[in-house]
């Protein structure tokens, strides 16, 4: 991780586990794009890093998460039985919803009481710069606060049909 660190694009990484009693860990990490993350799985100090744990830690599933489907897993898919489920659309619609509505009323009271003439600016171009100020927020710092909190219930198991 400290070397990943060092690297151009690295926006941050963890480890997760299945549950709390497995012994499999899973190193998570993440980059602004592919070419940065490119660059760090191909670089030197990663190979050499990679070589001198050779037995002690063993890559054996690798996933690139690139859209929204991150914001609701922690990349543990086929990580065996007990890991948690990617939630349904439904689930998924919902927590976006609920980060995406509060923060869209907070970003047009604070635009317009700044700019008073912000509702004279043409649509399609209000529309745009709304998207790049609340895409990255979305994505940073709504999503991950909302996903946290309704993780319980975003991975909760579907209840057996009897």
């Amino acid at each position: 991780m400290d070397l990943a660190n060092e690297y151009p694009g690295f926006l941050g990484s963890g480890w997760v586990r299945a549950h709390a009693g497995s012994a499999h860990w899973h190193m998570l990490y993440k980059f602004k794009d592919a070419a940065s993350l490119g660059a760090w799985e191909h670089s030197i100090a990663r190979t050499s890093w990679l070589l001198e744990g050779e037995g002690l830690v063993l890559e054996s599933h690798v996933v690139r998460r690139t859209g929204i489907e991150g914001w609701f897993d922690d990349s543990q898919v086929n990580a065996g039985p007990s890991a948690p489920v990617q939630p349904p659309r439904w689930k998924q619609a919902v927590a976006i919803g609920l980060g995406f509505f509060p923060l869209n009323v907070i970003f047009t009271y604070l635009v317009t009481g700044v700019d008073p003439h912000w509702n004279d600016i043409p649509t399609v171009l209000r529309i745009l710069l709304t998207t790049f100020v609340m895409a990255p927020m979305m994505t940073y710092v709504v999503m991950p606060f909302i996903t946290r909190r309704l993780r319980p219930w975003l991975q909760k198991a579907p209840k057996k049909k009897a």
